[in-house]
């Protein structure tokens, strides 16, 4: 399998709290809690551990309450190449109703030096060198800390395009149009954050394809958006593709993101074919808002789960054309 680097810039201790109903201003009661080392890229490293990748993990870590992470890292028996910096990682907490309805509450994270920023640079640098320790593709995922700004993401992929390398990106907001401008290889916004980069309402099919084909046109060799029970758009130079995921019972949508990103870059790193990687991908992340967590491709029922996934071809696009379906 292949050798990947996620890079998780931001990461957070989550705090996932089950409850009834949220009454603010009351004293509310838990059904559940669960505190898990998390951040988008660490999340998108357990599922392409659980598919049987090579994983590293790097981005900036506080020093002082790491100790969740290095647990947590050896469980996944991924490569730690986190940067500690001074004070805390910070800790998210995420509300789920029973009714589905999710609320966030997340802090800014630990300010980054430009010393710190420097010695992450330094330190790819130095990875990259190594043609035992390259990778074969890199994740960018989540937020971005105080003191590292869009332009500094947008340079890093640059730089890391630079050494002919895949870049993923799941970021959003300013961050997501930086990275867009500097064309990786791949991005995966859901249909609000291409609805903030596209200027435009994407409550349509239609209109959530032609932003699609529209990224696919910037540049960006891989454009895969997720629209939750209204399915996934992948567009590529495989085709426009669309996949609905089965119906479930929502625990929890946390995570299902990163695993649609991780498990569609484990199907094209394998060769898989449009079809079999989308479906695999839409089915894995459907998979994970069962409950708590990333999706888990050892589920007894995951092979019903692929079969009850829809997938279809929607036509071929033609870059040259502005991303119009030919």
């Amino acid at each position: 399998m292949a050798r990947i680097l996620t890079l998780t810039l931001n990461p957070a201790l989550d705090l996932s709290i089950g409850l009834e109903r949220l009454e603010p201003g009351e004293v509310n009661r838990t059904l559940n809690t669960h505190l898990a080392a998390a951040g988008k890229g660490v999340n998108v490293a357990r599922v392409l551990v659980a598919l049987g990748h090579d994983v590293t993990v790097s981005g900036f870590l506080g020093a002082d309450n790491d100790g969740p992470f290095l647990r947590a890292f050896e469980a996944m028996g991924v490569e730690d190449a986190f940067l500690r910096v001074p004070g805390e990682t910070r800790i998210n907490a995420k509300l789920a109703e029973a009714d589905g309805r999710v609320t966030d509450i997340n802090g800014p994270g630990a300010t980054i030096s430009e010393a710190a920023w420097q010695r992450l640079l330094d330190g790819l640098d130095t990875r990259l060198a190594d043609a035992h320790r390259c990778p074969d593709a890199v994740v960018i995922a989540g937020s971005l800390p105080p003191g590292v700004t869009p332009e500094d993401l947008a340079n890093l992929v640059t730089r890391l395009r630079g050494a002919d390398l895949p870049v993923w990106v799941d970021t959003s907001g300013e961050a997501l149009t930086a990275a867009i401008a500097a064309r990786p290889t791949a991005v995966k916004p859901n249909e609000h954050e291409l609805a903030a980069w596209a200027h435009q309402d994407l409550t349509s099919a239609e209109a959530r394809l032609k932003a699609a084909l529209r990224l696919y046109a910037e540049g960006v060799e891989e454009a895969l958006l997720s629209a939750g029970p209204d399915g996934v758009l992948w567009v590529s130079r495989r085709g426009a593709w669309q996949a609905l995921p089965p119906r479930l019972e929502v625990v929890s949508t946390v995570g299902a993101g990163d695993t649609l990103v991780a498990a569609l870059l484990h199907g094209v790193l394998s060769g898989h074919t449009a079809e079999q990687a989308l479906r695999l991908a839409t089915a894995l992340s459907a998979e994970s808002i069962r409950h708590v967590g990333v999706g888990n491709p050892c589920a007894a029922d995951f092979p019903q789960l692929q079969q009850q996934t829809r997938v279809r071809r929607l036509n071929d696009v033609d870059a040259s054309a502005g991303g119009a379906i030919a």
